[in-house]
């Protein structure tokens, strides 16, 4: 199976899995617990019906969106997430090469494998910046003064991380950072040589946004025992006010997923917030985001900007989400697979399957751009 042969999210999953080392290709692919809310937020798409109008002159089609003051030339973007040079060695310079051609937003983890200052400097794209509240105060404060003086423009707070998941799939493999596994997780590695070849011939696996404060060395720490020790259970809505005044800027929360709580992030200033259940790696049975999507765009979309994420693998998910008031929409296992299975290579023709499906599927519905999608276009069984 070749890369051209790839035409949609369960192709480029099929390729990593037949490129990758199990244990990686299941930190991927896992979810929390029964995984159930992971497969919830690809269902959650199919219980709503889109109505298409005619006849309304689509030859040209405006894919175009405005978040939290970012222009993106396309309604989705790329989710910060970690350890992306442990799925290829181009690992996040692949994803902004890719998502600078395509003209929108990608995201660098705390966890992330290249440093942000790195990456700001090569691409001009808007960049945001996830970051983990940790125990360590003076921590937190260095990592915000970094990113602001790294010219980050979105601060993006990740919210539903105060623990780790129990993601049992990682549980059987002994996946850690560094790699240290279980036997039959260190046989797997050993089927897949091309992987290893280029994991050892290339530069040394780092984290730099943490690598000056994380022992990386003498003990193995696993990406389990960092949210459980480093992070911080404690976190409260007066830290995330502090935070939002000392960042001054484009500020949003992601892990959102109640009225309540939508309300509370616009009342302390933040500019975004991202409807989110962590991909099901966090809270097992947790409701999917794009359930949850209409009722907080009602409650708080002329307040603040809302975005989403989960389970969205087709043109026709981030149409749906759009049309309930989604500014924007994140993927991340969609172009995770594609840089697992090809690099940059993967990843751009990820993001050009996806702008093909949306323009395509635009132009079927009747519109000539996203702000012309409505809930009239909708119908729930």
């Amino acid at each position: 199976m070749r890369l051209s042969d790839c035409h949609n999210f369960r192709d480029f999953r099929e390729l990593a899995r037949r490129r990758l080392p199990g244990p990686i290709f299941n930190y991927i692919d896992g979810a929390a617990d029964d995984e159930v809310t992971y497969c919830r937020n690809t269902a959650s798409f199919e219980a709503c019906d889109l109505v298409p109008n005619i006849l309304r002159g689509v030859e040209n089609v405006d894919l175009s969106t405005t978040v939290m003051g970012q222009k993106l030339a396309l309604p989705i973007y790329c989710s910060p997430t970690a350890l992306q040079r442990l799925f290829h060695h181009q690992g996040e310079r692949a994803v902004a090469a890719a998502a600078s051609q395509y003209g929108t937003l990608f995201g660098v983890s705390s966890l992330g494998t290249v440093s942000l200052e790195e990456l700001r400097r090569a691409y001009g794209t808007p960049q945001a910046y996830q970051f983990y509240f940790h125990k360590d105060r003076g921590l937190n404060r260095l990592m915000l003064e970094r990113a602001k003086g790294a010219g980050v423009d979105v601060m993006m707070l990740t919210v539903d991380t105060i623990t780790g998941g129990n993601r049992e799939r990682d549980l059987r493999t002994g996946f850690s950072i560094p790699l240290r596994l279980s036997l039959p997780g260190l046989l797997q590695f050993a089927l897949k040589p091309r992987w290893a070849c280029n994991y050892l011939l290339h530069e040394r696996f780092r984290l730099p946004q943490l690598d000056q404060h994380v022992d990386m060395g003498g003990g193995t720490i696993s990406i389990g025992r960092y949210f459980t020790e480093m992070l911080d259970p404690t976190m409260n809505w007066d830290d995330v006010a502090e935070m939002v005044r000392f960042w001054n800027g484009q500020f949003c929360l992601k892990g959102v997923m109640s009225v309540a709580d939508a309300r509370r992030a616009a009342d302390i200033g933040c500019t975004g917030i991202i409807l989110s259940n962590h991909g099901g790696r966090q809270l097992d049975g947790s409701r999917s985001a794009f359930d949850q999507l209409a009722e907080i765009v009602d409650a708080v979309g002329d307040r603040i900007d809302v975005l989403m994420d989960g389970g969205v693998q087709r043109g026709t998910h981030v149409l749906k989400a759009l049309s309930l008031g989604a500014r924007a929409v994140g993927v991340g296992r969609y172009y995770l697979f594609p840089l697992a299975a090809a690099g940059q290579a993967g990843v751009e023709r990820a993001l050009s399957l996806m702008r093909e499906e949306i323009e395509r599927d635009m132009k079927l519905m009747g519109c000539t751009s996203v702000d012309q999608l409505s809930r009239d276009n909708l119908r729930f069984r």
